[in-house]
C-alpha cells in the first residue's frame, strides 16, 4: 500500500486536488504494474516560506514528495514515476521541475496494513487486495 505524500507551499483547489490524485493513482498503477485500490495519497499545503530547497528562491513555489512504496521496483521504474510526477505537478500546479524533490522509501509488504490484511511482497501485474 504505497503512501504517496505531496507537500506544497501553495493553495490548491479541491477540483485540482481531485485531478491530481486521479493522475497520481493512474500513473503509479501503470508504471508500477499494480492496482489502485490500495494507493494512499496525502496532499499537504504549507505557507510560502515553510518549504525550501537550497537551489530555489525563497519566494518560489515548492513541492516535496515522500513516496513510501514496497520493495521490488527497479531504479528505472522509480525514475520513470518520479519524472511523471514532476511533469504532473508542473502541469497542474505550475511548479517548476527544478523546485521539486522526491524521496523514495522502500518497505517490505508486511509494513503496509489494511483492514483485510497486510500486503505481500510486490509481484508484477498483481492486485494486492485479492
Amino acid at each position: 500500500m504505497p503512501h504517496l505524500q505531496f507537500e506544497l507551499n501553495i493553495n490548491v483547489s479541491s477540483k485540482k486536488k481531485e485531478q491530481f490524485a486521479q493522475k497520481v493513482r493512474e500513473n503509479f498503477s501503470e508504471v508500477m504494474d499494480t492496482g489502485t485500490d490500495h494507493i494512499a495519497i496525502s496532499i499537504r499545503e504549507y505557507e510560502k516560506y515553510a518549504l525550501t530547497i537550497g537551489r530555489a528562491n525563497p519566494t518560489d513555489d515548492i513541492c516535496l514528495m515522500n513516496l513510501d512504496i514496497r520493495e521490488g521496483r527497479t531504479i528505472e521504474k522509480r525514475r520513470e514515476l518520479a519524472l511523471r510526477y514532476m511533469s504532473i505537478i508542473n502541469e497542474l500546479f505550475d511548479i517548476q521541475t527544478k523546485n521539486q524533490y522526491i524521496t523514495f522509501t522502500q518497505h517490505s509488504g508486511e509494513d503496509f496494513h489494511l483492514i483485510e490484511k497486510y500486503l505481500d511482497g510486490w509481484q508484477s501485474g498483481e492486485d494486492p487486495l485479492c
